[in-house]
């Protein structure tokens, strides 16, 4: 009675410690989703000013702004006249400043947004490539964008995305090694079972098979378990800090991440216990 309830106590153990691993497993795949959504996001709001001369006519800007649009790596572009310029700066400034001076000193411009690149020195060729683009036009007198501040984003968001995903990996690699040492000690508490199975003629394979299903069946088990905590955990801080986590349009990617875990679970416990329960049978052959 006192080893069934150490086996199920070693059972319990194991599913456990395969369900918290699982779980912040999720944490950190919502997190790396989650920083690489931003940081597209954020990546495609910086706008690149194209100046343009004062007197450059409507054939023109139509026929620059399809140019511009071509390009595979820009996003949007949108036209700013003069007036509309004067406008947006009256707004920001609080006051008609074209009333004051007498005059317009604003030039239109096109406001460009590039689809977002997570690797700096690519997004420096393209950046780089698209300004010499425009200096070959007569009515283009410029490309305005704060480069030191691009240059540092674009660094930062490559270098947190390669953090997280070399984290990502380590626990991963963590995760087989707890796992194992979890389903070891779990094994070792049926080691009466396995020898008396080995009396009876069992082979290896038939021994070594309704535990590795079991390991399966709790790799499984563990990760629709770390499944709902992770859904817990998301819709708990969405209503606490207002961080609109429940948007629809993530709802394909949670669910990726769900199927994710369960697979990992199943993948984690398989890699684990085989070599777990083939070092007991030998152990126990012995």
């Amino acid at each position: 009675m006192k080893r069934k309830r150490n086996s199920h106590g070693a059972q319990s153990s194991t599913l456990l410690s395969i369900t918290l691993v699982l779980f912040l497993l999720g944490l950190l795949l919502l997190l790396e989703y989650h920083s690489y959504r931003i940081t597209r996001e954020t990546q495609e709001r910086i706008t690149y000013k194209v100046d343009l001369v004062p007197d450059i006519d409507s054939a023109s800007v139509s026929q620059l702004r399809k140019e511009i649009s071509q390009f595979p790596y820009v996003k949007h572009v949108d036209y700013i006249s003069k007036e509309d310029a004067a406008e947006i700066f009256s707004g920001d400034i609080g006051e008609d400043f074209i009333g004051f001076i007498g005059y317009n000193p604003l030039y239109p411009s096109m406001m460009v947004n590039f689809r977002a690149d997570l690797l700096p020195q690519k997004s420096s060729q393209v950046l780089d490539g698209f300004c010499q683009a425009m200096a070959l036009h007569d009515y283009v007198t410029g490309v305005n964008y704060q480069e030191v501040v691009v240059s540092e984003l674009y660094t930062i968001f490559h270098k947190l995305t390669w953090f997280l995903i070399v984290f990502i990996t380590l626990l991963l690699i963590v995760c087989v090694m707890m796992i194992h040492s979890a389903v070891q000690l779990s094994f070792h508490s049926m080691g009466e079972t396995i020898q008396t199975m080995r009396l009876v003629g069992a082979t290896r394979g038939f021994i070594a098979r309704p535990f590795i299903l079991k390991g399966i069946l709790y790799g499984a088990l563990g990760g629709v378990i770390a499944d709902l905590m992770l859904a817990i955990a998301v819709i708990t801080l969405d209503k606490q800090m207002q961080l609109n986590l429940l948007n629809p349009d993530y709802a394909p990617h949670y669910a990726a991440i769900a199927c994710g875990i369960v697979a990992a679970g199943i993948l984690i416990t398989w890699l684990s216990t085989v070599p777990a329960i083939h070092r007991q049978l030998k152990t126990e052959i012995r």
